[in-house]
């Protein structure tokens, strides 16, 4: 979908994400990290990605939407598939995902007809008490843009966290930046988006096509490496490294570009600062619990997993 049908549907889920409704809820957001951290910042250690990264933006973000904490693992494991579809061959893959589209549609359908006409201010209730061009937005459209949210908030923050988090433990020298200057800090938020985008385009290819010479199938699965756009050696001098000073550091389709542009940003954005904020008033000095090998998972999202961190308590 694309404008003008698609933008009063963007409008629709800007209405509580925009950077005005997303700077109420720091202090929210801020409790919930403080809140992890303090759990177990004095054992001297824990498993990042299961203990911090995979809760935190997942609990924030089902306050948002007025979901139960409860529902997370089975929503996780839709997300997975979704981005990262079990299988070993292009069909298995594909009716993975498919199952989980249905999974999530499934979900998302008596909570869309439990909302409608409601009051609330959570995301859901917001969303589809919209109206498209003066009329209900339609059951079809609602099933979708719920859907996406959903898979939007629960498995891209989580993993960029982690990504993240790898790098700094390897690099003290950054994370020592980070701590002498909170203005370097928070302009490498940006940074850090720049260095670990997890997400890149797909789509179906959904007719037989010939692209540049490229002979294309239905029911082929493209995938489009955005995320690359921000590692350009071409616009970024030594882009692996992490610059807290570069730049140009916004050259980057981490959040996508255009009308498309990830409409969670100014949460993402702030959900990484808020974590380094706190991380490093408590735990400054960490690093990776020795012959530590973090899992990595390729797909639409990509994920690491198995991330022990050590420090003194």
């Amino acid at each position: 979908m694309d404008p003008p049908e698609h933008t009063p549907y963007r409008k629709a889920i800007d209405k509580g994400l925009n950077l005005a409704q997303i700077r109420k809820i720091e202090g929210e957001v801020r409790a919930v990290a403080i809140e992890l951290i303090e759990g177990f910042a004095d054992r001297g250690g824990c498993d990042f990605a299961r203990d911090f990264a995979g809760v935190f933006p997942v609990k924030v973000f089902l306050a948002l939407a007025g979901l139960p904490m409860d529902d997370a693992p089975m929503l996780n494991a839709l997300a997975k598939e979704m981005t990262r579809p079990s299988g070993d061959t292009p069909e298995e893959q594909g009716r993975s995902l498919q199952a989980a589209n249905k999974g999530f549609f499934d979900y998302v359908a008596p909570i869309i007809a439990a909302r409608r006409g409601g009051t609330g201010t959570d995301l859901i209730t917001m969303m589809v008490n919209t109206e498209i061009d003066g009329a209900p937005m339609p059951q079809d459209k609602m099933l979708g843009l719920v859907s996406l949210l959903l898979l939007g908030g629960l498995d891209t923050v989580v993993n960029l966290l982690s990504f993240m988090m790898i790098y700094l433990a390897r690099h003290p020298e950054t994370v020592a930046e980070m701590r002498s200057d909170p203005m370097k800090l928070q302009r490498g938020v940006e940074e850090l988006f720049r260095r670990f985008a997890v997400v890149s385009d797909a789509r179906y290819v959904v007719t037989d096509m010939e692209f540049h010479g490229a002979q294309l199938k239905a029911g082929d699965l493209i995938l489009l490496p955005t995320a690359l756009h921000g590692l350009d050696d071409t616009q970024h001098v030594d882009p692996m490294k992490v610059d807290l000073s570069r730049r140009n550091v916004a050259a980057h389709s981490t959040f996508a570009q255009g009308p498309h542009r990830c409409a969670g940003m100014h949460l993402a954005r702030m959900e990484v600062l808020v974590t380094l904020q706190e991380w490093l008033a408590r735990i400054p000095v960490f690093e990776l619990a020795e012959g530590a090998a973090p899992i990595y998972h390729s797909g639409i999202v990509a994920a690491v997993e198995n991330i022990p961190l050590v420090w003194k308590a």
